[in-house]
C-alpha cells in the first residue's frame, strides 16, 4: 500500500496541468517514440475511442503531434512535442527533488535500507538487475 501510495503522490507531482491517463500516455510516446492510437490504446490497457480523446485533448494543448499514416490514411500517428517532452522532464525534475529532500532527511542507514528493498521489489517485479 506504501508503494503505491508513493506513487499515487509521485504522480499528482508531476502532472503538469495534465490527468493521470494524459500524463500516462505522454510517457509511453516519450519511451515508445511515435505511435499509431491502436499501439498507444494497447499499451496503455485502454479502448481505442478513449485513447483518441486522450490523443485529441493531449494534441489541443500542444503537448502531442498527430499525423496521417503514409502508408494508411486512416491511421492516425502520435509523436511527444517540444512542449511535452518539456513538459515531462519538468515533471522528472520535480519528482526527482521531491524523493532526494525526502531522502535527505531520512538517517543513512533508513536509506540503505530503502536501497536494498528498492532491489528486492525490482526482483519480485521481475525486473533484470
Amino acid at each position: 500500500m506504501s508503494v503505491m501510495r508513493l506513487e499515487r503522490h509521485l504522480r499528482r507531482r508531476s502532472a503538469g496541468g495534465v490527468t493521470a491517463s494524459q500524463y500516462a500516455a505522454l510517457v509511453t510516446i516519450s519511451k515508445k517514440g511515435e505511435l499509431t492510437l491502436g499501439e498507444l490504446a494497447a499499451a496503455e490497457g485502454v479502448a481505442p475511442p478513449s485513447m483518441t480523446r486522450i490523443a485529441a485533448n493531449l494534441e489541443q494543448a500542444g503537448l502531442v503531434r498527430r499525423r496521417t499514416d503514409p502508408l494508411d490514411r486512416r491511421v492516425a500517428l502520435v509523436a511527444l512535442s517540444p512542449a511535452g517532452a518539456q513538459l515531462l522532464a519538468e515533471a522528472r525534475t520535480r519528482r526527482e527533488v521531491y524523493v532526494k529532500e525526502r531522502l535527505e532527511a531520512m538517517a543513512p542507514e533508513d536509506v540503505e535500507v530503502l536501497a536494498r528493498a528498492a532491489d528486492l521489489m525490482s526482483e519480485l517485479a521481475g525486473e533484470v538487475p
